[in-house]
């Protein structure tokens, strides 16, 4: 049985419109690059054909795994994101409690993260670790350079 993919709302349609972009621009490009290889002749030999299929593979692989997300995606209602608990859509602010920072982050599904920009996955080590607190609760989390708390001061949605 295959495993449910959680996604919010925008990273369905990033994830949508991705799709569409590879089974129609992407795999029309790919299918030119093919026959202007062939055209030069003696495929055993000829790198540009090798590089057209590897790419054409590497198309189609995508197109596979994200028709698969697609299929077995639950996609989180955002008016049902708590701001009494951290979940996925919560947005929290929290504050390092050796360092005294404070910093916001939007708590997101894999597809959706970009921890540049505050995105951070419900699975990565701070995201996991705030899921499910509440506001004044401290989150006990392991990262590469050991265990850092985070003191949850606000969720919002």
């Amino acid at each position: 049985m295959e495993e449910k993919v959680i996604m919010t709302q925008e990273g369905y349609q990033k994830t949508k419109d991705r799709l569409e972009y590879l089974k129609t621009t992407k795999r029309q490009e790919v299918a030119k690059k093919l026959a202007e290889a062939r055209s030069y002749g003696d495929l055993s030999e000829n790198a540009e054909y090798d590089n057209a299929r590897q790419e054409q593979i590497s198309v189609e692989e995508e197109i596979f795994q994200l028709e698969t997300q697609l299929k077995n995606v639950e996609v989180v209602d955002s008016k049902k994101v708590s701001s009494k608990t951290v979940g996925i859509g919560s947005k929290v602010t929290v504050t390092n409690l050796k360092t005294k920072k404070t910093a916001e982050y939007k708590i997101v599904t894999v597809a959706d993260s970009d921890p540049l920009k505050g995105l951070i996955s419900n699975v990565s080590p701070v995201g996991a670790g705030l899921m499910g607190k509440k506001v004044g609760d401290i989150a006990s989390v392991k990262t590469p350079v050991g265990v850092t708390q985070y003191k949850v001061e606000k969720i919002s949605k």
